[in-house]
């Protein structure tokens, strides 16, 4: 049994991006990163839109404000260096009434405390000429945003991580640990291959991470709720519909973006989405996936419970509109009015982890709670894949703080 400084749990981009950042730190410490699934990038990194957001919606001085805006930087140059896809297309956040526009200035005003260099608000005339099928009375235009494919970002990180010697271990859940005081100084980690002793661990496990946090001994005071995104791809033939990304105002009522036009890295495939259900198991991508024993967990979870008497009508609304395509439909004509129900093909899903606290909120900012002998990363949503080398960076500094201690 090799004994390793540093044992990393999940493969996706927040994994492997925290490897790189333990090396570049220290390149002598050994390292190992241990994924359930047979490949990296499995699920959330996998089922990533590749927007490369730019800091504009998050709360200045909050971690994803300041992560975002060096990470949207840090991953720009790390495309670049690599030979990887990336199109610095720009974004526009629309406003279709004028109600909206007190909202769209509130955006700006958070960008420009976040330091989001570019930021314009726009009229029609500037609208059309960025995106000319758009509709729109005002918009804020965001030329540094830009799309990548997470997936190939990540198997380079990990690429990278192996060569600098990194050992991954694929198809290898992790089930258990001795309790240090039992075993000297280092864990000893029960996998479904063995076990692993190590140092230091870290949970990057994404819509496993509480459940791992408590079978550590962890008691994190939040639950992983998932969230279903579904997409539509606009027909090849109306790709020059869009140019970019085309994002509706927030709306203060839903936690979640809105639906909206993403052109991809891939030969110009449009997204149009996502909408956001109660998905009914945590890798549950279809309507059809079902998990009884994690929705029941779901369910029963008290913070849950008081998020849904909140936000009721708001579900109601996201769930008719994942089972009518009308209603998807009119939703992104607001943004693109020659768009028709013809136009849309179905698309792929992906599940949000997203943390939801004891009393009922979101957890708006990124989590990671630091214990004696593991470091647990509890909420990366977005921008969680934009901030991966910088979330990375942070990580380590923690980590290494515990080994060298």
């Amino acid at each position: 049994m090799r004994l390793y400084d540093v044992t990393i749990i999940g493969g996706g981009i927040i994994g492997f991006g925290t490897a790189l950042g333990i090396q570049r730190k220290n390149p002598e410490l050994k390292i190992c990163v241990i994924e359930k699934d047979e490949v990296v990038s499995n699920h959330q990194t996998g089922h990533n839109s590749g927007v490369i957001h730019s800091g504009i919606y998050y709360k200045p001085g909050s971690l994803k404000a300041d992560f975002c805006v060096e990470g949207r930087a840090s991953m720009a140059e790390f495309c670049i260096e690599h030979g990887l896809k990336y199109n610095k297309c720009g974004k526009i956040i629309v406003a279709y009434e004028e109600e909206e526009f007190p909202r769209l200035e509130n955006l700006y005003e958070r960008g420009v405390a976040n330091k989001v260099k570019g930021l314009e608000i726009i009229g029609p005339e500037r609208i059309k000429e960025i995106e000319p099928y758009a509709a729109g009375l005002k918009a804020l235009y965001a030329p540094n945003t830009g799309i990548v494919d997470y997936r190939e970002i990540t198997e380079k990180y990990a690429q990278i991580s192996m060569e600098n010697g990194a050992d991954v271990f694929l198809g290898t859940s992790f089930e258990s640990y001795w309790d240090p005081k039992t075993v000297g100084d280092n864990l000893i980690l029960e996998t479904s291959k063995g076990e692993v002793e190590t140092k230091l661990t870290i949970n990057c496990a994404g819509l496993q991470s509480d459940i791992v946090a408590k079978k550590m001994g962890i008691n994190p005071k939040l639950q992983i709720i998932p969230f279903r995104g579904e997409y539509y791809n606009l027909k090849p033939e109306k790709k020059d519909l869009v140019n970019g990304l085309i994002y509706p105002v927030p709306d203060p009522q839903f936690p979640f973006l809105g639906v909206h036009f993403t052109k991809t890295v891939h030969n110009g495939l449009v997204e149009a989405g996502p909408n956001a259900v109660l998905a009914y198991a945590r890798e549950g991508y279809r309507k059809i996936d079902i998990n009884p024993k994690e929705l029941l967990s779901t369910l029963t979870f008290p913070g849950f419970m008081k998020f849904g008497a909140k936000n009721w009508m708001t579900g109601f609304k996201e769930i008719n509109r994942s089972y009518r395509k009308n209603v998807f439909v009119k939703d992104l004509q607001k943004m693109i009015p020659e768009v028709q129900k013809s136009d849309l093909d179905s698309g792929g899903s992906g599940v949000r982890a997203q943390a939801i606290g004891t009393d009922g909120t979101m957890i708006d900012d990124f989590a990671i709670e630091v214990a004696d002998k593991s470091i647990h990363v509890l909420n990366a949503p977005s921008p969680g894949a934009t901030s991966s080398l910088v979330i990375g960076k942070y990580i380590a500094n923690l980590a290494l703080k515990k080994i060298l201690s």
